[in-house]
């Protein structure tokens, strides 16, 4: 099974100016975890709910004011529409993710992939790309 055929097409890219306050609301209005970061037609970044907390409100940014270039996980990981459900879910282990950009071979956002679409239509990808993600880092509190 290709990724195409179970990945969310409706995927919204924010700017990187975008202060975070508005970024959490357009998480919260389209209940997602994450959206894109682009600049011009490039990729340039995630924004996920957690790095709005971890990079934005537990280092003093709680006024929502900060951009969301501040709080953005850069080095994008991502997979090709046409790439089997099994090396998404490769990528999502090795990289510790739950959502992965999808590009055509324009390198072209096209969608997303998340490990929900994962179990929900190829379960044993899933449960491979679970066990990577849950797997320790050894950065963990204690």
């Amino acid at each position: 099974m290709q990724v195409q055929e179970i990945m969310s097409r409706q995927v919204d890219v924010i700017d990187p100016n975008t202060t975070i306050r508005d970024a959490a609301r357009r998480l919260r209005d389209d209940n997602v975890g994450a959206l894109p970061v682009g600049e011009g037609d490039q990729l340039i970044g995630m924004l996920t709910d957690r790095d709005i907390v971890v990079r934005g409100v537990a280092v003093g940014r709680s006024d929502g004011n900060a951009a969301v270039r501040d709080a953005m996980s850069e080095g994008v990981f991502y997979c090709f529409d046409d790439d089997d459900v099994e090396k998404a879910a490769q990528i999502m282990a090795e990289h510790q993710v739950r959502r992965l950009p999808v590009l055509n071979r324009d390198k072209r956002l096209v969608g997303i992939i998340a490990l929900a679409d994962l179990a929900r239509s190829a379960p044993e990808a899933g449960k491979m790309a679970l066990q990577g993600i849950s797997e320790p880092t050894g950065k963990e509190r204690r």
